[in-house]
Formats: C-alpha cells, structure tokens, sequence
C-alpha cells in the first residue's frame, strides 16, 4: 500500500497538468510506503517524445538522492503522467523501472489530471501488480 497525503497528490496534479500535453515526472520520497515529499523533475527526454515518454538523468537522480538523504527518508518510487490515455503501466515502462519501487501514475485528459494509479514491479521483472493508494 503506498500512502500519500492531499496536499502531495496535489502538488504531482499540478507539475503533471503543467508538463500537459507531455508526461511530467519525479521522485517520491518517504519511507514504508508512506510518501513524506516529492521531487518534480522537469521531462530530459528529446522534444519529439516527451509526449509519450520521460527521462531522468543520472543528474536528476543523484539531486534527488541527496535530498532524501538531507530530509532522513528513501527515493521509494517515481510518478509520472500519461496525457490522454489510461495509467496502465506500458511495456516501456516496465523496461525502464526499478523492483521495490512504487510508481504512481497519474492520467491527465485534457490538462487535467482526472486519476491516480500505483503500480510495484515484480522482482523477476515479469509484470506490475497494482498497489493500493490511501490518500490522507
């Protein structure tokens, strides 16, 4: 189960709907599946597929390690948006994530962000398993 509370699940709404029409992204930062903060991170991938795709670099990563390290708590996951279509992990997706990590994924139609999912990897990478979200 990945907790959150209000106030975070509307600051990820608001850095998704305003990467719209491209997918925002960044950290979730917490412990024991209890997200205490976010780090949005702006979209590094090539203009021509931020719509559909988003990258973290090495350097975003490495920022956002160190934030958690100065506010005591773990990276536990990553949000990101999918503009217009359902926040179904893809199979890109699944290349790219990490087991142990939740990843919240917003869908946002139209600007708006209309619905929040999380999803674990399996450790063998096989496939998601959905997570329940409370929101406080």
């Amino acid at each position: 189960m990945l907790s959150v509370p209000k106030r975070l699940v509307e600051q990820i709404s608001a850095h998704v709907e305003s990467a719209y029409p491209e997918e925002g992204a960044g950290f979730l930062l917490g412990g024991d599946g209890e997200v205490t903060e976010i780090f949005p991170l702006p979209n590094a991938r090539e203009d021509e597929a931020r719509h559909n795709r988003y990258l973290i670099t090495p350097e975003d990563y490495m920022k956002a390690e160190m934030k958690a390290a100065d506010l005591g708590v773990d990276l536990i996951g990553v949000f990101h948006s999918h503009p217009d279509c359902p926040n179904v992990p893809s199979e890109y997706d699944r290349e790219w994530a990490q087991p142990f990590f939740s990843y919240l994924i917003t869908r946002v139609d139209e600007g708006k962000a209309v619905g929040h999912r999380s999803w674990k990897l399996m450790e063998d990478r096989s496939k998601y398993d959905e997570e329940e979200i409370t929101i406080k």
